[in-house]
């Protein structure tokens, strides 16, 4: 499945992210099969326990879906804690949500352990109302969010006003997110685990996993790999052995804008998004970018012409023009991407219901690396038999 198109900006800031295939163990304890954020942070997680590890991916690491990420990173989530409570309950949404701000944490940590700068800044949040219809919406999530302790704020139009060039019915602000070069993130966390011992196995694709009673046997071009424990982390291609419940594949744009001299008109750098779906989400970069992303829409609509294409990555720029007005917005980097949604917009995470061998960690949504890093921890616990708190919230059958 080819999971992006068009010229990727975070493939220009990585001079190299390839890694000398090892000598094959006899049995290892885990198998990661995928090299994307998923597969790395899961790496990452699991090298400091001490497990000997192999990574199958079947092209090179970091060239799917993260190459493609526009590295927000957000302990809010699509489907607002309000509307998750009423969906799975007051206990497990919170636990949740709480689970997504510890991630924030732990991906800090990843990124204080990369041998590199992957470019981690913690940041602020701006969350508008789109319309005036979505203002009640949007101040019942502050109403949740400050009730359970979440450090937020609520601004009215006025305060919009008064630090952006743009307004906006209302907004709420997050404390306490961040932003990433996804793509360094990635090999940073790899490099990691591959220096604690890892090996990793690019171009090597699977083709079957044997779930036996010992052991599980994973059948790949390269030969057979022999594992105690295996880890699927193949994010929106079809994972192994399950049928990972998804709505129907949708696909995104972005751009990154040619470098900014002044960007004085950007309040504190926070990254921004609004309620509208499918909404508009934009960041800046270390080298003074604007990264936009949005127009959201089936995978089976994907645009075969490149004059429509174009026409989705000027609406976008349009889109921007609208926020910033006084702004010249030249876009240098476009593409399309493909992401996934499961049926209730949370990741998919947890062992095989029939394989014991077989764990999954799909980060499945618009905040798929912040998923990723508490489902890597969640995997850990499971293997180790530890408790964890999401297990029932994230099970692959639920």
């Amino acid at each position: 499945m080819k999971l992006h198109t068009g010229s990727l900006f975070w493939e220009t800031t990585v001079d190299i992210k390839s890694f000398k295939n090892g000598a094959r163990k006899e049995l290892y304890d885990i198998a990661i099969i995928g090299g994307g954020m998923s597969g790395a942070l899961c790496a990452f997680v699991l090298a400091q326990e001490g497990y000997s590890l192999v990574m199958i991916e079947q092209n090179e690491v970091g060239g799917g879906s993260t190459s493609a990420n526009t590295g927000l990173l957000q302990f809010s989530n699509d489907i607002m804690l309000h509307e998750l409570i009423e969906e799975i309950g007051e206990e497990q949404a919170v636990e949740f949500y709480l689970s997504c701000k510890k991630a924030l944490q732990q991906l800090q940590e990843v990124a204080d352990h990369t041998s590199f700068n992957v470019n981690f800044h913690t940041r602020n949040s701006l969350y508008y109302a789109s319309t005036e219809e979505d203002v009640s919406r949007l101040k019942k999530e502050y109403e949740a969010l400050q009730k359970y302790g979440f450090p937020v704020e609520y601004w009215e139009r006025e305060d919009i006003e008064a630090r952006f060039p743009f307004s906006q019915p209302a907004a709420i602000v997050t404390k306490g997110d961040a932003e990433v070069n996804p793509l360094r993130l990635c090999i940073g966390a790899i490099q990691y685990a591959y220096e604690k011992g890892m090996d990793v196995f690019e171009y090597t694709e699977v083709l079957e996993i044997d779930d036996q009673d010992e052991y599980a046997v994973i059948n790949t071009s390269e030969g057979d790999f022999y594992t105690r424990t295996v880890v699927v982390t193949t994010g929106y291609t079809p994972a192994p052995e399950l049928d990972v419940p998804q709505k129907d594949l949708k696909i995104t744009y972005a751009v990154a804008t040619q470098p900014i001299e002044d960007l004085s008109f950007w309040h504190e750098r926070m990254m921004i998004w609004e309620t509208k779906r499918p909404y508009l989400y934009m960041r800046l970069t270390d080298d003074q970018r604007i990264i936009a992303g949005g127009l959201d829409q089936d995978a089976e609509k994907l645009l075969s012409s490149t004059d429509a294409t174009e026409k989705k990555f000027d609406e976008l720029k349009s889109e921007l023009k609208k926020l910033f007005p006084n702004e010249e917005i030249r876009s240098e980097h476009e593409w399309v991407a493909v992401f996934g949604e499961s049926t209730d917009e949370l990741p998919v995470i947890g062992r095989h219901p029939n394989e014991s061998h077989v764990y999954y960690l799909i980060g499945l949504g618009g905040n798929g690396t912040v998923y990723s890093m508490l489902g890597a921890y969640l995997i850990r616990d499971e293997i180790t038999g530890k408790g964890n708190s999401n297990q029932s919230i994230l099970e692959v059958e639920r």
